[in-house]
C-alpha cells in the first residue's frame, strides 16, 4: 500500500494538517516542522495526492488544451511542446479533441466538469469568438495561433498570417514566377483567408503576375494530394504554388511526382509552418517559418500569470516569421 499522510504526520510525529500545509504552496507552517516533514516523506516513499491536494487549494492545477485538427501530423508536435512545457511548470494537461466541432459550448461544459484552472485554445483556424467562450464562462483563456486583431477580448499569441501571404508573394515573384497561385486549406478558416488576402494584395504591385486560387477541404495530406490532381486534371498548372501550410505542400508534392511533374523545374512549391517533415531529404520543402515553439512556450507563461490573476488584461502577442529555403522553389534572380 501506498504511504499516506496519515502515515507521514504518525513517523513525523506532526499532526496530519501540519503536513497538508507543508505541501501546500504559500501555507504557514516552521522550518523544524517542514524537515521533520520531508524527512518522514522521503523514508516512506510519500507522495502528494494532487486530486486531494485540488481539494483543499481550489486548484486542480489542469489547463484544458483545445485543439481542432489532429489529421495535420504538426499537431504532434504541437501536443509534444504543450504538455512538457505545461509540465515543466507543474501543471497537466487535459486534451479536447474539437475536430469537426463549430459550438464552443460543449466545450466549456466539459472543461468545468474537470474544473479546469485556464484553457489553451490551440488552432489556427477558429475565430476568437470560440476563445471567447471560455473566458465567458470565467475561465483564464490563451488562444495559440489565433488571428491577429488589435484590440483583442482574450489573450492571442501568433504570427501575421497576412505579413506571412505577403511574403509567400514576394518570394515568388523575386524568382521570377509569372503565373502563380493560392492553394489554401477550408475556405472558412481565419488562416487561409488572411494568408491568401496577404498574398493577393502584395500581387496588386506586379499587374504582370497572374494569379489563380483554389481551397482543400482541411489542412491535411489526403486534401492537398487531392486537390492538386484536380488541379493537374483540369490543368493548365501554376508555375507556382502557395499552400498554405506544410502538410497541404507536401500532398501537392505527392500528387505532382506521381504525375511525374518536377519540383522546381516544372512547378514550384513554397509552404508554411516549417514543421520537421518539410526538412526530410525527400520533401526539402521551401517554406515560411513559424515560431510554433517560441509560441507554444509564451501561451503556457500566459495561461500560468491569467490563472494566477484573472484580472490581466488581454494582449496580443505577434511573432516573427521568415523563409526557410530549402529545394522546392528555383534560385532568386539576380541582376
Amino acid at each position: 500500500m501506498a504511504a499516506t499522510l496519515k502515515d507521514v504526520a504518525a513517523l513525523a510525529g506532526v499532526s496530519r494538517s501540519a503536513v497538508s500545509r507543508t505541501y501546500t504552496k504559500g501555507a504557514s507552517v516552521s522550518a523544524k516542522t517542514r524537515e521533520k516533514v520531508q524527512r518522514a516523506a522521503d523514508n516512506l516513499g510519500y507522495r502528494p495526492n494532487a486530486l486531494a491536494s485540488s481539494l483543499t487549494t481550489g486548484r486542480t492545477k489542469m489547463i484544458g488544451l483545445v485543439s481542432n485538427n489532429f489529421h495535420n501530423p504538426i499537431f504532434l508536435q504541437v501536443f509534444d511542446l504543450f504538455t512538457k512545457s505545461l509540465q515543466e511548470r507543474g501543471l497537466r494537461p487535459l486534451l479536447v479533441n474539437l475536430t469537426d466541432e463549430t459550438d464552443p459550448q460543449n466545450s466549456v461544459q466539459m472543461l468545468r466538469q474537470y474544473s479546469v484552472d485556464g484553457v489553451i485554445v490551440a488552432s489556427s483556424t477558429l475565430p476568437e469568438s470560440f476563445a471567447e467562450a471560455f473566458r465567458t464562462a470565467g475561465m483564464p483563456v490563451v488562444h495559440s495561433f489565433g488571428r491577429h486583431v488589435v484590440k483583442p477580448k482574450v489573450n492571442i499569441l501568433g504570427i501575421d498570417n497576412i505579413q506571412a501571404g505577403r511574403l509567400a508573394a514576394e518570394t515568388l515573384v523575386a524568382r521570377g514566377y509569372r503565373s502563380v497561385a493560392f492553394l489554401g486549406g477550408p475556405k472558412a478558416a481565419t488562416s487561409t483567408q488572411d494568408r491568401m488576402s496577404g498574398f493577393l494584395t502584395a500581387l496588386k504591385d506586379h499587374p504582370d503576375v497572374t494569379v489563380t486560387t483554389s481551397f482543400a477541404r482541411q489542412y491535411a495530406f489526403d486534401a492537398g494530394r487531392s486537390e492538386m490532381l484536380r488541379l493537374i486534371n483540369e490543368g493548365p498548372l501554376a508555375e507556382a504554388y502557395f499552400c498554405g501550410d506544410d502538410v497541404l505542400s507536401i500532398g501537392a508534392l505527392s500528387a505532382l511526382t506521381s504525375q511525374g511533374i518536377k519540383t522546381p523545374d516544372d512547378v514550384g512549391i513554397i509552404g508554411l509552418n516549417d514543421m520537421e517533415m518539410a526538412g526530410w531529404d525527400n520533401i526539402n520543402l521551401t517554406t515560411i517559418h513559424n515560431p510554433i515553439a517560441q509560441i507554444i512556450s509564451s501561451s503556457v507563461d500566459s495561461v500560468a500569470d491569467l490563472v494566477a490573476d484573472h484580472t490581466l488584461s488581454p494582449q496580443a502577442q505577434l511573432f516573427a516569421c521568415h523563409i526557410v529555403e530549402r529545394g522546392t522553389l528555383r534560385p532568386i534572380l539576380r541582376f
